[in-house]
């Protein structure tokens, strides 16, 4: 059997978090040669930044399965100004259609300096302000970033994931990826074999990014 691998790839915008496309749109196969992996959790189409790879199936669940609630942060540009309202909402978990959300971190933010361009850049509308949000979730439900914005009345304009676990995108640029190192990923799964998995609030139909 071959040893656990692990790529973090930097996911440029308008690209499907998979390897064939039947629309002719572009996919992950655009930017890395990676036969035998998989991509550990979904990341839209419309958005940009940290997606894994790995030929691991327990890697690839305990870093997607929603039972794990591996941390993730996402670096959000939203139209409308961030009331300290808003941020209590997010922080106390809000109400979408598929329930609940858990709690989330959620904190005001300046633009990323470390941000690249976005092409085609973001169509602003002059009389209405924008804003950074840092939020950080333990779930994955489908567009849930989004869909949380929007329920306290801040529409995502760009939405950036950081990092899932303990990786983040630090160093890469859109459409590069890194290897991780096998003492990495042996000292990520070791803490995690000891306990179980940690229920979710989500719907099993919803449990997919």
């Amino acid at each position: 059997m071959d040893s656990p691998a692990l790529l973090l790839l930097n996911k440029p915008f308008r690209v499907l978090t998979q390897f064939t496309s039947e629309d002719s749109k572009a996919t992950l196969r655009d930017f890395v040669y990676a036969p035998g992996m998989r991509p550990a959790g979904r990341l839209d189409y419309d958005s940009e930044g940290l997606v894994l790879l790995t030929n691991s199936g327990p890697l690839q669940t305990k870093l997607a399965d929603p039972r794990w609630k591996q941390q993730k942060t996402y670096f959000v540009q939203v139209e409308g100004e961030i009331g300290d309202d808003a941020l209590a909402r997010l922080r106390r978990g809000v109400q979408l259609n598929d329930g609940m959300t858990l709690p989330a971190g959620a904190e005001r933010m300046d633009e990323p300096q470390e941000l690249w361009p976005r092409d085609p850049p973001i169509r602003f509308r002059k009389a209405i302000p924008t804003g950074w949000l840092k939020l950080t979730i333990r779930e994955g439900r489908n567009r849930q970033v989004r869909r949380m914005t929007a329920a306290v009345n801040l529409p995502t304009l760009r939405l950036i994931r950081w990092s899932v676990g303990p990786w983040t995108l630090d160093g890469l640029a859109p459409g590069e990826y890194r290897p991780i190192d096998a003492v990495e990923i042996a000292k990520f799964m070791a803490p995690m074999a000891a306990r179980p998995a940690i229920r979710t609030n989500a719907p099993p139909s919803k449990r997919r990014r």
